[in-house]
């Protein structure tokens, strides 16, 4: 088939990529909980950044903005972390919804240690909160369901596009990723069909074209498509993002201001 077609790489299911590993030098000195450390990560992205986002429909035009963020770090249970946000705010017409999603990433081991996601649409509400524990392979959300990782470097649907972006994609490739924190919302199917050129309020971009085949039963029936365009450089700015958002259908987010985090211009200009 053609989706197949191109090169299978699957990632080790215990372990996230070897490179990876020491991304990040967490500070000298823990500290407890809530208080801002210090973190210095070879990431393409870095406390400080910020996107937004036109988000249009199909026929529709404009419907609402969006936004992606990094913010901190923070240490969560004393570990230090960065705070990856999503947020969109869409309508047509009487018809409404809001999706906020936040995930505490440990950048160390590439690993998400908390989740949470709040949805707002015209027919359903919905709320998760999980706390991920990677070094016992577990996770425990707020209204009592729980269940087994398999990884001890687990993502949630926020971060592993923070992931995607540290990764060496080639073109007319597949990879397979057990890394959701939920062991049956794996694995994560991703495949890179190609090169785009798109033009944007923040300027014109050469990116890579990445689909993301996501298990998710709450959101689609069986298996999701995600299609992100990613900037062909070291940045590998999320451009371009195509997806299902509830009660509004398939949207497209393409980006319209861009600010990179201090520590990643700093970097870059090394």
């Amino acid at each position: 088939m053609r989706a197949w077609r191109g090169r299978l790489v699957r990632s080790q299911l215990g372990r996230g990529p070897r490179a990876l590993r020491g991304l990040a030098l967490l500070a000298s000195l823990a500290g407890p909980a809530g208080v801002i450390a210090q973190v210095a990560a070879p990431v393409p992205f870095a406390a400080g950044e910020r996107f937004t986002y036109a988000v249009r429909a199909s026929r529709m035009g404009t419907i609402g903005r969006g936004t992606m963020s990094v913010e901190g770090p923070i240490y969560v249970r004393g570990i230090s972390a960065l705070v990856l946000r999503f947020e969109v705010k869409a309508g047509v017409g009487p018809f409404h919804a809001e999706d906020r999603t936040t995930s505490l990433l440990d950048v160390q081991r590439m690993a998400s240690l908390r989740f949470t996601k709040r949805e707002r649409h015209p027919f359903s509400n919905r709320e998760e909160s999980v706390e991920i524990f990677p070094e016992g392979r577990r996770w425990q959300a707020a209204d009592g369901d729980s269940g087994v990782s398999p990884t001890d470097a687990p993502l949630d649907e926020l971060s592993f596009i923070y992931f995607l972006r540290t990764l060496p994609l080639t073109d007319d490739s597949v990879h397979l990723y057990s890394r959701h924190f939920d062991a049956v919302r794996s694995p994560t199917r991703v495949r890179v069909t190609g090169r785009e050129s798109i033009e944007t309020r923040a300027g014109t971009f050469r990116t890579l074209v990445v689909e993301m085949y996501v298990r998710d039963p709450a959101r689609y029936e069986g298996e999701g498509l995600i299609r992100i365009n990613l900037s062909d450089d070291a940045a590998r700015v999320p451009v371009r993002i195509e997806s299902t958002m509830r009660g509004i259908g398939t949207t497209v987010l393409t980006l319209e201001t861009r600010t990179s985090g201090p520590e990643f211009r700093a970097a870059s200009r090394r």
